[in-house]
């Protein structure tokens, strides 16, 4: 008895078209071929076939969210950059699965980034509250202190945030950097 032949996947959703065709664009500007990404796909734990990749470029296999992230590992690129599309304008209009209107680039980018929600109320106290709500929900508590810490002045630069969270400070006397105790102790 032979089996139907089964007709192939085709991805319809903007977002899995949209990560179909940014794992393409982010490999082809790397210079890699599947069996490259592959390989660095293997490498991490996470196995996709170069032929299961070509599908996934096509837009003939979907991208569960444990292949996306292993993707955006193995590409270098944060995740968001697999799932919104790299419009060269803010205000171009993209489409985002599971919202029926479109948004401009610039709010899908704020939202996939963690700095804004997708839906800004008009303004005053309904634009404050969905602004907090959303960071509540949807980041840690510590990167939101610590983005409260930037927006009153404190240093900019990611790796001075870093060393902050590890508890390193820069001894202003001598310009050495050393863990900070608790309690105000020197460990010189």
């Amino acid at each position: 008895m032979t089996q139907p032949s089964r007709t192939p996947t085709q991805i319809t959703d903007p977002s899995g078209l949209t990560v179909a065709s940014n794992v393409r664009r982010v490999r082809e500007a790397r210079g890699w071929s599947t069996y490259e990404l592959a390989k660095k796909l293997k490498d991490g734990g996470r196995p996709v076939s170069p032929s299961a990749l070509a599908k996934i470029e096509r837009g003939e296999r979907r991208v569960d969210v444990g292949d996306l992230m292993a993707l955006a590992v193995a590409l270098n690129v944060p995740p968001s950059g697999l799932l919104l599309p790299v419009a060269t304008e803010p205000t171009a209009e993209v489409e985002i699965t599971g919202r029926r209107q479109t948004v401009f680039a610039i709010q899908a980018w704020e939202w996939a980034d963690g700095r804004g929600t997708l839906d800004v109320p008009a303004g005053g106290h309904e634009a404050y509250q969905a602004h907090t709500l959303y960071r509540l929900y949807g980041r840690p508590h510590w990167l939101v202190d610590l983005e409260d810490e930037e927006e009153a002045g404190a240093d900019r630069n990611r790796g001075s945030r870093l060393a902050r969270v590890a508890g390193i400070e820069r001894d202003e006397v001598t310009g050495r950097y050393r863990f900070r105790r608790e309690g105000g102790g020197d460990d010189g």
